[in-house]
């Protein structure tokens, strides 16, 4: 008989008093409390770390992966990676190309910087899978040949002229100073050109070349030598674009 002052007392099992349903009732798929809250932990953990078990060989491609070809520096390289994967991840771990290099991871330094279509990208906002059909040029595709005389002309300025210190930041300063020239050949316009009146045709002055080259950061303040490295490659023939890289 239930107690008055409590009664559901007898109506209330412990996690002790649970047992399994008998191998002989129909009830096969009885669930006890002790065996939901352990299925609970596992499918709980499982969603914090990741289930590695989904990208194993043998049980296909997980959810977020997809394959992928992308056309860098002249050469098709298929991939399969992740839709997440930036760009700068996809060249520098997928394809070993280091001289793109993780700065900020932010979009703020440009050491990134690559071109994609002959414009100038931050490859670590970019994601690799919005790449796929276009030409992405990287340092390493701006040299025409070996040694210093298959330098691109803007490498061959930067070396001439004293364009950088510790270098970091280097490959990405070449990359934008190439779309910067390609830009203010074809007299695309800056804010700079708007304030000087030089809306028909902007000249190739310091205040441009900062302006249209203030996306790279460069922490040892090579700044001086860069400008004239651009102001001096400008002048020198093939110093625009590199072919295929789609203008």
């Amino acid at each position: 008989m239930s107690d008055l002052r409590n009664p559901t007392l007898e109506f209330e099992p412990t996690l002790e008093d649970e047992q399994p349903a008998s191998a002989g009732t129909s009830d096969d798929a009885h669930l006890s409390r002790r065996t939901f809250l352990k299925a609970a932990s596992v499918v709980s953990a499982g969603s914090a770390v990741g289930f590695p078990a989904l990208a194993q060989p043998g049980r296909g491609l997980p959810e977020q992966a997809r394959q992928i070809t992308l056309q860098v520096n002249g050469a098709t390289h298929p991939l399969t990676i992740d839709t997440r994967t930036t760009l700068l991840d996809a060249l520098r771990e997928n394809l070993d190309l280091t001289g793109t290099k993780k700065g900020c991871d932010h979009g703020q330094c440009g050491s990134c910087t690559v071109l994609v279509d002959g414009r100038r990208v931050n490859a670590c906002l970019t994601l690799a899978c919005t790449a796929e059909g276009a030409e992405v040029t990287t340092i390493e595709g701006l040299a025409h040949g070996e040694g210093i005389e298959g330098l691109h002309p803007v490498q061959a300025a930067f070396l001439e002229h004293d364009g950088y210190q510790c270098g970091y930041c280097t490959s990405g300063q070449i990359c934008s100073a190439v779309a910067a020239i390609d830009e203010l050949t074809k007299h695309s316009l800056s804010i700079v050109s708007w304030h000087s009146g030089q809306t028909d045709a902007p000249q190739f002055s310091d205040d441009e070349i900062r302006e249209r080259m203030s996306g790279n950061l460069c922490r040892c303040g090579a700044y001086p030598n860069i400008v004239a490295a651009v102001r001096y490659a400008q002048t020198q023939p093939g110093s625009g674009l590199p072919k295929g890289a789609r203008a």
